[in-house]
């Protein structure tokens, strides 16, 4: 029996976006979680390039970005599941702090 590779990565169970392990075409997604070692299957929205990010759920223009099971950024407009992270939508946290 072969296995197939995940496509993508989250970190933890909890993690609001994954990573791609390859570029990645929309559609539907096979994935799985370092820590835990669970399934997961998304449904992707846009083309996302090898190590880019893309979100698990739905983010309203603020929420925060989880990812390693800690706060990365905040999104910087409302950003869909299945929706390319980069730039464009979210902001580092840790830039964000050092503001403050």
């Amino acid at each position: 029996m072969t296995t197939t590779p995940p496509q993508f990565l989250l970190h933890h169970d909890g993690d609001s976006v994954a990573v791609a392990v390859q570029d990645l075409e929309p559609g539907t997604l096979q994935g799985a979680s370092v820590k835990q070692g669970t399934s997961h299957t998304a449904v992707l929205l846009d083309k996302v390039p090898l190590g880019h990010k893309f979100a698990l759920r739905d983010h309203a223009e603020g929420d925060a970005i989880i990812k390693y099971g800690i706060q990365v950024g905040l999104a910087s407009k409302a950003i869909k599941k299945g929706e390319y992270i980069h730039t464009h939508n979210m902001r580092s946290y840790r830039w964000e702090a050092s503001r403050a």
